[in-house]
This record gives C-alpha cells, sequence and structure tokens, in this order.
C-alpha cells in the first residue's frame, strides 16, 4: 500500500486510541450508519453538479467511512483494513474471469451483456458454496431507498429471463395499475390501506419502466426534486420582490408565479430573476 494510505490509517487509529478523539472512540458500526449514507449523498451531489474538484472531497470523506468501520473492527478482532482490501481484491478477480482466468485472452471479446450473465453464474456459486438460499433476490439490500431496491429488484429478476421485451407492456401495465388505483380512490368504502398497496404497485411499475428505459429512476426523481426546489423558489422570490405574501395568494396568483418563473428559466436565466436594476427579466 501506498505510504498516504498507510498515513491515512495510523491518523485513524490515533484518534480511536486512548487520549484519541472522545467523539471518535466512542463511534460504533450502528452509530455510524447515518454517516455512511450521509456521505455517500454528497458525494452523488458533486457528481450531479460535476463539481471534481469537491467530489475529490468527497470521495476522500466516504473512505474515511471504510477506515472507521475497519478500525473499530481491528479494535475487535473482527476484520482488519488489510482484510477489507483482501477480499475486495478476491471477489474482483473471481468475479472478472473473462480479464483474469485462465483462457482470458479468448473472452476479451464478451460484451457487457454477456458479462452480466456471467457475473450472475459466478454469484450464483458463490451463494451455493456459502450455503445461501439460491436465490438471485437474496442479497439486495433491505436498507436501500425503497425506489432503488425496486429497480435493483427488477433488475435481477431481468438477468435471468423475467422481463417484458420492450417498454410498451410496462407502459400498458402502468395503465393498468392506475386503473386498479383509480378504483380504490373512488370505492364506496375507504380503504386507505388498498390505496397505499395500489399507489406501490404503481411506484413499482414505475421503477420497472426507468430500467426499461436505461433511466435510473433515484436520479430522475433527484432532478426532479431540484428542478421543483429551483421553480419553487424563484416563485417565492417573485412574490417577494412583489411585496406578496406567497402563503396568501390564491393557488391561481401562485400559478400564475410559477408560469413566470418557467418561462424565465426556459430563456436560460436559470435562478437570475431580476436585472441589476431589479426589475424582471422577461
Amino acid at each position: 500500500m501506498s505510504a498516504r494510505f498507510d498515513n491515512v490509517v495510523a491518523i485513524m487509529a490515533r484518534l480511536r486510541a486512548p487520549g484519541g478523539c472522545p467523539w471518535d472512540r466512542k463511534q460504533t458500526h450502528e452509530s455510524l450508519k447515518p454517516y455512511l449514507i450521509e456521505e455517500t449523498y454528497e458525494a452523488l451531489d458533486t457528481i450531479d453538479r460535476q463539481d471534481f474538484a469537491k467530489l475529490k472531497e468527497e470521495l476522500g470523506d466516504v473512505l474515511l467511512q471504510v477506515l472507521f468501520h475497519s478500525q473499530i473492527g481491528t479494535e475487535a478482532g473482527t476484520f482488519t483494513i488489510d482484510d477489507v482490501l483482501e477480499q475486495l481484491s478476491d471477489k474482483l478477480v473471481r468475479r472478472h474471469p473473462h480479464v483474469f482466468g485462465d483462457g482470458a485472452t479468448s473472452q476479451s471479446s464478451l460484451n457487457s451483456d454477456q458479462v452480466v450473465h456471467r457475473w450472475e453464474d459466478i454469484k450464483r456459486a458463490e451463494r451455493k458454496n456459502a450455503g445461501k438460499p439460491d436465490s438471485v433476490l437474496h442479497d439486495i439490500p433491505q436498507a436501500l431507498p425503497a425506489l432503488l431496491r425496486a429497480y435493483q429488484t427488477q433488475v435481477r429478476a431481468a438477468r435471468v429471463g423475467f422481463d417484458w421485451p420492450s417498454a410498451g407492456p410496462v407502459l400498458e401495465k402502468l395503465q393498468e395499475e392506475i386503473g386498479e388505483l383509480e378504483e380504490a380512490i373512488s370505492a364506496p368504502v375507504k380503504d386507505q390501506a388498498h390505496i397505499a398497496e395500489e399507489l406501490g404497485d404503481m411506484l413499482f411499475v414505475v421503477a420497472n419502466l426507468c430500467r426499461k428505459l436505461s433511466v435510473d429512476p433515484e436520479e430522475a426523481l433527484r432532478n426532479a426534486n431540484a428542478k421543483f426546489v429551483k421553480r419553487f423558489s424563484g416563485m417565492e422570490e417573485l412574490a417577494r420582490k412583489r411585496g406578496q405574501d406567497f402563503a396568501r395568494l390564491t393557488l391561481d396568483e401562485q400559478e400564475a408565479l410559477q408560469k413566470r418563473v418557467i418561462a424565465i428559466l426556459e430563456v436560460g436565466q436559470h435562478e437570475q430573476f431580476f436585472d441589476s436594476s431589479g426589475s424582471e427579466i422577461l
């Protein structure tokens, strides 16, 4: 390993040692879980913004979480950072026989789809050897965000052939689920559990539609969230500049502000709604 890597491992050990940082010393695998998620999403945010200078820092923060957990493992005698690296390198080699295995040169013509199918075969053998259930869905993390887990569930099922041939049938299924939701909503006796079930079915199909259209559902929804926030913030800003209390406007007045903001954003002014004199753009 490099001197820089060894140095940061040593720093982490010092922080956890007697006389180190009181906050670092009290952390556990469980207490660090939120930070691992948070740092991962901060890294994703910098990628979305293509802020690659900031990405260096955020990836370092993700690596810190790996080092933190590994140091706790070292202290408990369960695993070390060397064990983590060794298991990772073994897995990379084992799951890429077309690169590292016997006859790798002859397998170099495999396309990405063939590699994925080969990967699933290897993982199936790993599950069998480990005595785990022989299901492609077995090791999808329960802690994944529900939308992402739905997407990954359908990706796994598709790898073994359980899949529609195109997006068309998925769209038809979505229309069917919307119809079932409408029936649940309009039922004479309101059944909230049934409505929630139908909404869940609809969201599951939407995730599958994303997969068929090669769209990451989490990224698509993050982008939609960001678009809504930008537009809504613009509506609030316009209202303030006009001396209006946004919350007291009628829905029609709020929608008029929304149309104004969308028009401004569409001409490429981004979040700039006023010129240097304070007058509204457009």
